[in-house]
């Protein structure tokens, strides 16, 4: 019971946070220069102001804007999200379609960072804490060290340039072969392919903070008085580092690991627009330069309850980590 009253509590939070974002957001937009429906009317080639006043109405920009919120937060309450005078779609459904490729995209992403930075940061802590094979955590730290230090977008042409463009292995852009009407298994092999370059590109940073939060963790525990006193008792190297130590030692990862699928979102964008990716990170790209409001609000909305969701998720999953942590601190 209390596990469920620390999630209801957490929860409810959570809707708040959500509900202050979509205000905010909604105010900054409104806030930005520009008219949607002069920007409509130019890409009609009209700049009759009976046609601009007519977009103005028929989208109710016309209203005062404490109606727009309203409404905005009515249709938010009803899953509408508006719709899309660029794309001539409702909001939702353009989102839905972008959704899942950013969803697979991040998923991958973050399953490689943290498999291997984990991975890699044990493997380094270990042979410094054994004193056998020191050059490893040497070699390690300094290539987290590089990947840390390497702009994404930079790491990304660089990628193009290696493996599509000189090596040919990999290709470069888009999510599918154009034209190619794979089906089945060899289908998943293309989109596979196609993933290889975002995925490594988009993880390789967190990876590296991975790598070099857990060994710290992990030596920090290896000086506490019980891991000294579980040695003087001869218990085996590896028996200590998995029982006593990486326990300990993840909590600080696990905290990392939401804050960081908040800001793979972000650089979720820059991947997708590197890599030709159609997920709603180049959605909300094309909708900035194009100042498609509505579409714009939505894709923050949607980014908003994910990052909200993967925090709410760490919280419980630290909490059933390590039971000791008090319900009132935690929340």
């Amino acid at each position: 019971m209390k596990i469920l009253s620390f999630i209801a509590a957490r929860v409810a939070k959570a809707l708040l946070v959500i509900l202050g974002v979509v205000v905010l957001n909604f105010l900054l937009i409104h806030l930005a220069p520009g008219d949607p429906a002069s920007i409509m009317a130019g890409e009609a080639a009209s700049s009759d102001p009976a046609f601009v006043e007519q977009l103005r109405q028929q989208f109710g920009l016309d209203k005062p804007l404490w109606q727009q919120l309203a409404l905005y937060l009515k249709g938010v309450l009803q899953l509408d999200l508006g719709y899309s005078y660029r794309n001539q779609l409702p909001v939702l459904d353009l989102i839905a379609e972008r959704l899942p490729a950013t969803l697979l995209l991040m998923g991958l992403a973050f399953v490689f960072s943290l498999g291997v930075g984990v991975l890699l940061g044990v493997l380094a802590a270990q042979s410094r804490f054994t004193g056998r094979r020191r050059w490893l955590d040497s070699a390690i730290m300094s290539l987290a060290l590089l990947f840390y230090a390497t702009p994404l977008f930079w790491l990304s042409i660089l990628l193009v340039i290696l493996f599509s463009v000189t090596l040919g292995w990999l290709p470069a852009f888009g999510m599918s072969s154009v034209g190619a009407g794979l089906t089945g298994w060899a289908h998943v092999q293309d989109v596979a392919a196609h993933l290889v370059l975002p995925v490594v590109s988009l993880g390789c940073f967190f990876m590296a903070v991975y790598a070099r939060l857990t060994r710290a963790s992990m030596l920090e525990v290896m000086g506490m008085d019980f891991i000294k006193t579980a040695r003087a008792k001869g218990v085996p190297a590896g028996q200590i580092i998995r029982r006593h130590v990486l326990r300990n030692a993840l909590l600080p990862v696990v905290t990392f690991a939401g804050i960081q699928l908040g800001q793979m979102a972000g650089g979720a964008v820059l991947t997708e627009t590197v890599f030709g990716w159609p997920g709603i990170g180049r959605l909300m790209f094309d909708a900035l330069m194009q100042r498609d409001y509505q579409l714009l609000l939505g894709v923050f909305l949607v980014t908003s309850i994910m990052v909200v969701t993967f925090n709410l998720l760490t919280d419980v999953v630290y909490r059933l980590i390590d039971p000791r942590i008090d319900h009132g601190a935690a929340a």
